[in-house]
Formats: C-alpha cells, sequence, structure tokens
C-alpha cells in the first residue's frame, strides 16, 4: 500500500483539502502536491524503520503522539501546535531542513506549485500521515515488537516494502541525504 492508499483507508481526504483550501489550491493542485511529496514521505519513513532502533521510535510516536487527531479533527493539522508537531515529524523523517527544501523544490518543479506553498504544506502533510498511521495501526497497538520480527504489524507492507515504484521524489530525497 503506498501513502496515499494509507491516507485514504484512514479517512485523510478531508484532511488532505483542509491544506489545499488552506493554500489556496484548488483540488487537482491539492492532488498534484499529495502525489508529489507522497513518496518521499514514505521513502523518509521506510528509511527509519530500517532498523530496529527505529522501528521503535516510530511505533512509540504512534502510540504517544495522538496524531490521530489530524485524521479525525482536519484544523488541528492546519493550527500553530499542528504545524509545530508536523515539522517535528518532517525532522525525523528528512533528518534536516535542506532535505525538506529540496523535497519541495523537486515537488514545485513536477507540479508548477509554488515551492513556499509547498514547503508550508509539509509539516501539516507530515502531521496526516503520522495520523494515518496511528489510524491504521489501532493507535499502534497492532504493531508488535521490532521491525526484524514483524513488529509493524498492519504497517509493515507500507513501511518495509519497497515505496510506490514511482521515480522522481524519492531518488532525490536519497540523492539528497548523501549531502547533508
Amino acid at each position: 500500500m503506498d501513502l496515499i492508499s494509507l491516507l485514504a483507508a484512514a479517512g485523510g481526504d478531508k484532511s488532505v483539502a483542509a491544506v489545499g483550501k488552506q493554500l489556496g489550491l484548488g483540488g487537482a493542485d491539492t492532488d498534484s502536491l499529495l502525489k508529489s511529496v507522497a513518496p518521499a514521505l514514505l521513502r523518509g519513513l521506510q528509511n527509519q524503520v530500517r532498523d530496529d532502533s527505529g522501528a521503535s521510535a516510530l511505533k512509540s510516536a504512534i502510540e504517544s503522539g495522538n496524531h490521530s487527531r489530524y485524521i479525525d479533527d482536519p484544523a488541528s493539522a492546519l493550527d500553530a501546535a499542528g504545524i509545530t508537531d508536523g515539522n517535528k515529524i518532517l525532522g525525523h523523517i528528512f533528518g534536516s531542513k535542506d532535505v525538506s527544501r529540496n523535497v519541495a523544490a523537486n515537488a514545485a518543479t513536477e507540479t508548477g506549485i509554488d515551492a513556499a506553498l509547498i514547503r508550508k504544506a509539509l509539516p501539516m502533510l507530515a502531521g496526516i500521515a503520522m495520523g494515518a498511521l496511528n489510524k491504521n495501526s489501532n493507535a499502534g497497538r497492532d504493531l508488535g515488537g521490532t521491525a526484524n520480527d514483524g513488529g509493524l504489524g498492519p504497517l509493515a507492507g507500507t513501511l518495509l516494502g519497497g515505496g510506490d515504484g514511482k521515480v522522481g521524489v524519492d531518488d532525490v530525497l536519497s540523492l539528497a541525504r548523501k549531502f547533508f
């Protein structure tokens, strides 16, 4: 399952639409933005769970972060606290602001949407993605132990699988990580 399917399964469509509306984007542009950045977000999450400590940290964040609020109450992903939380999530996913900026720049080239708007959207979308992980794992209770012993439960296919096979943002993210 890719991140967009995971969001849909969790009911995150309204939250994603709220991000688009907040940024003044129409539905088609919002969809294009999500399709452009979702592979990078997923790849960042996949990189986090490649070892037991990363999988454990993600499990802990899912269990304790109350991220489902970003799905249940879309406005919470858009307020100052939600954006602050989203920026922390991006820090864990990407490791640096420079990687996040590169993801936004690549998505801007791909979509024609201003990179500044994409940079504003990324923390909101990161929070919503964590909300989807929370919802799809029963608030982390279905995740089990470590990555090596199958501890990602229903998310294992998404997070340990090969992503969505899309070439582009994921490759830029991997390249950018080499420089930072």
